[in-house]
């Protein structure tokens, strides 16, 4: 065999692994579709965001429509105080929150983000690097009517429609959180660090075998959240608050703080809610009244013992003030069995993606390399 005729099988091996090594980075990831069952229900949602590039919480709560800062605050865990030039790293990950609105028994984001067109751009960048693959391009398309995915205009607006949901979960009320999932997790991972199970994650998300899951595939994860005695003809009815965050509420003069630390679960946490001492938003030019008398103040506990607190609740407010009651509370109720907490939930779903990706490549490319070794 000449010198010529052996370099053909290597070059073609070389473009072959190439090919197959990029072919199996880019598969596509199914497209993010959240149930909501209740047409027309609104509610609070959270979603996964990472910048590829170093930016600020003032840049994000920009590209998202956040429209008050200390809900992003909030939502994080951070200081009240924060600045909105706090930087973060790329690929620093952060909840983002948005108002979810349900239709067509699936949830989107209610009109908002809206993004303007920058000359350059694509749908499909920014679907992917702009929003980091929270959606697809043709949800995106779809969202807006565009007949032609190529052909968008510079200075234009699009809404981008975010997966959401506002529906309950095993009988529970949960805070849906859109999340992108990393290299190298499992859905046993995520159940545990986010205080679900992992039977859960797989029935809401439609997933058969927990082996499918892919790096980079938004997963709905629903987030534990508080009890609390919020009446439904609240304005913000359904208060949705998880554990280890706090929302500020009635025009920001209301601070609500989740914190379910030492429990298994938040089955058994009430809402913890304080006058916040912040100047209202909106129509109120002061704070109404916060309390259940004239020495009791919202949050303030007026008598306990070995099982039982009485304290004086938030329980909604409307256009005109801020409605308080004493609640009492067993502070000894035992959480029904299988509610919350973490675990495996019995899904098997031990190995990660990163090692299911692994072998698969192993095994393909071992199958071409023995192809044209045969050759040679």
């Amino acid at each position: 065999m000449s010198e010529t005729n052996k370099m053909v099988p290597v070059w073609l091996l070389t473009v072959t692994v190439a090919t197959l090594l990029l072919t199996t980075q880019t598969y596509a990831q199914p497209e993010a579709n959240f149930k909501c069952a209740t047409e027309s229900a609104t509610c609070r949602s959270l979603a996964d965001y990472s910048s590829t590039n170093t930016t600020t919480l003032k840049e994000i709560a920009t590209l998202f429509g956040v429209k008050h800062f200390l809900d992003l605050l909030g939502a994080n865990n951070l200081p009240s105080n924060t600045k909105n030039t706090y930087p973060l790293t790329a690929k620093q990950s952060i909840k983002v929150p948005f108002p979810c609105k349900c239709g067509n028994l699936t949830g989107k984001s209610n009109n908002i983000p809206r993004y303007k067109i920058k000359p350059g751009d694509t749908l499909s960048q920014i679907a992917n690097v702009r929003f980091a693959g929270l959606v697809k391009y043709q949800q995106i398309q779809t969202a807006n009517k565009i007949p032609d995915a190529n052909n968008i205009t510079a200075g234009d607006t699009l809404w981008i429609p975010l997966p959401c949901s506002c529906d309950k979960v095993g009988g529970s009320s949960v805070m849906h959180y859109a999340h992108l999932v990393e290299s190298g997790s499992s859905i046993d991972a995520i159940a545990q660090e986010y205080g679900t199970t992992s039977q859960t994650l797989l029935t809401i998300n439609g997933i058969d075998d927990p082996k499918k899951l892919q790096a980079g595939q938004v997963l709905d994860v629903p987030l534990p959240v508080c009890n609390t005695n919020v009446r439904n003809d609240s304005v913000d009815f359904p208060l949705l608050v998880p554990n280890g965050t706090y929302y500020y509420t009635a025009n920001n003069c209301v601070k609500c703080k989740c914190d379910s630390a030492g429990s298994s679960n938040n089955s058994n946490s009430m809402l913890q809610c304080e006058e916040s001492g912040l100047k209202p938003i909106n129509q109120w030019s002061v704070c109404p009244s916060a309390k259940c008398s004239k020495n009791v103040l919202i949050g303030n506990i007026t008598s306990t013992d070995s099982c039982n607190r009485t304290f004086c609740d938030y329980v909604g407010y409307t256009s005109r003030n801020i409605s308080v009651d004493l609640v009492t509370q067993n502070t000894c109720a035992v959480a029904p069995s299988g509610s919350g907490g973490s675990g495996s939930g019995g899904s098997g779903a031990s190995r990660s993606i990163l090692n299911g990706l692994a072998w698969n490549k192993l095994l393909i490319l071992i199958h071409f390399l023995l192809f044209f070794v045969y050759l040679l």
